[in-house]
């Protein structure tokens, strides 16, 4: 990325949190959680391994979060070619954060790309209102529940998909009208060169191997 459009996209961040913090206060809604923590989980297509070494993480209350021990990057088998909205998460022992995201920030290994990638999330005023406000399923009767799971697809080409899980499904799928996502590698990146979990090198296992046999990169619609 020039300069120039990096400038631009962190003006772009700054407006969109400010902004988001500006209307909160005028319409006087807390932008902290009501519940204990929330979760995020990352995922990866099948056969198509990922891995994330390193998070950063900053909420709602300012609260600076570095993650360096993470849950393990959950494989999907039922999602081959392109991302299925029903994905499901749950309780982490480690991805887990007091209020609503801000931003997050890490450092993930692409084994199918077989390259590191750096990605920066910044999410804002209507994710965090849907992650505040008690929802209740079609039919659920009186149980009300907050939507505290979030979680990240990774695919080839540095690909993410991040929703926001409901306890009824489909999942809700956040869009660039609602996040801003940044994905570079090389020499482009700023945090994670070194932080790669494959210091010898990449190799495929044999289930990639026999699963890209005569398919098409990037594997699918992501």
């Amino acid at each position: 990325m020039k300069i120039t459009a990096k400038i631009i996209y962190r003006l772009t961040i700054a407006l969109m949190i400010a902004g988001s913090v500006q209307t909160a206060a005028k319409e006087k809604i807390s932008l902290l959680a009501p519940y204990d923590e929330w979760y995020f989980n990352f995922f990866y297509p099948n056969s198509l391994p990922a891995e994330v070494t390193y998070v950063e993480l900053l909420d709602t209350d300012g609260i600076y979060y570095q993650f360096r021990t993470l849950d393990s990057t959950i494989p999907v088998s039922t999602t081959i070619g392109q991302w299925q909205e029903n994905l499901s998460g749950g309780m982490t022992a480690f991805n887990k954060a007091k209020n609503p995201p801000m931003s997050i920030h890490f450092c993930w290994d692409s084994v199918i790309d077989k390259k590191v990638y750096e990605t920066w999330i910044t999410l804002a005023g209507e994710v965090w209102k849907l992650m505040l406000t008690p929802y209740s399923p079609p039919g659920g009767g009186s149980e009300k529940y907050y939507l505290r799971y979030l979680l990240i697809g990774l695919a080839p080409e540095g690909k993410i998909g991040v929703w926001l899980e409901k306890p009824d499904k489909p999942n809700i799928r956040l869009t660039d009208k609602q996040i801003l996502i940044e994905t570079v590698s090389g020499e482009k990146m700023e945090m994670c060169n070194g932080r790669s979990a494959y210091k010898h090198g990449y190799s495929y296992p044999e289930s990639t191997k026999n699963f890209i046999k005569d398919k098409k990169y990037p594997y699918g619609n992501w």
